[in-house]
């Protein structure tokens, strides 16, 4: 083949692929619809399992007949934290667009979530402006985890919505001191064990913070952190975060009732 020919017919095939992928980006992640909603297609984005009903306190799934109630692990033994924001349930599609990102560093799985949870926090903020934090704090990664995974997935997040909202993030102040053995398989209790003094806190925060992170399965390590800010200082903390687990059907708990109405103030 003449040398020209074989160069442009390689030339083309780049710019072919360049115009692929640049196509691919404009399309739903889930279905390749075209789209220009941050990924994700008005009805793959409909599809994602809104997390609602669930406890006002910790975000926890629970039955449609427990609309507006606390679970009775949040009666029992409330967590350090005022309220969670959670909009999804990790099930279908959220988990696998999650563990895309997550685990195989697919970042364009991540946006779409990425996008409505700001949306969701937005509007949220919009109606209580009072519980609009001074600050954002991301759940942190063992040094040596982050570097084997190349990026802490909280940190990204709080990183996106701190540009989203307007919101300074504190980077650098809260650290694991310990790498901890993984969390899957563990309940609270023992995920609690778990993080006993592996974490530290640099400085002092603000009064108030939001906690970000991407999947809460237990809170364990939400309330650890909590714990921790409230200790130093802070008065008010609340978690955000992608999508919520719901608990295993033999665990969960069952709704208890509607708190007092003079504890309402702390529960928002």
């Amino acid at each position: 083949m003449n040398p020209m020919i074989k160069g442009l017919t390689l030339l083309s095939t780049r710019i072919k692929q360049k115009v692929n992928s640049a196509l691919l980006t404009e399309r739903c992640v889930s279905c390749l619809a075209p789209t220009t909603d941050h990924g994700l297609c008005a009805a793959c984005r409909s599809d994602l399992p809104a997390n609602t009903p669930a406890c006002p306190r910790c975000a926890l799934p629970l039955p449609d007949s427990a609309t507006g109630l606390c679970c009775g692990d949040c009666l029992r033994d409330p967590p350090p934290f005022a309220r969670a924001r959670i909009p999804w349930r990790y099930e279908f599609p959220v988990d696998r667009m999650i563990g895309r990102y997550k685990y195989q560093g697919q970042r364009k799985y991540g946006r779409p979530l990425m996008a409505g949870l700001a949306r969701h926090l937005e509007e949220a903020l919009a109606r209580e402006p009072d519980c609009r934090p001074e600050a954002l704090i991301a759940a942190p990664m063992y040094p040596a985890r982050r570097r084997q995974r190349g990026f802490n997935q909280a940190q990204d997040l709080a990183e996106y919505l701190g540009r989203a909202l307007d919101l300074p993030v504190l980077r650098g102040r809260v650290h694991r001191t310990r790498r901890t053995p993984t969390q899957r398989g563990l309940d609270r209790a023992g995920r609690l064990a778990n993080l006993n003094d592996s974490l530290t806190l640099t400085g002092e925060p603000p009064a108030s913070v939001a906690i970000v992170d991407d999947v809460v399965t237990t809170g364990a390590t939400a309330r650890a952190l909590a714990s921790l800010l409230k200790s130093a200082g802070t008065q008010r903390v609340e978690l955000w975060a992608l999508a919520r687990t719901p608990a295993p059907v033999s665990l969960r708990p069952h709704p208890a009732v509607t708190p007092p109405a003079e504890q309402w103030p702390d529960w928002r």
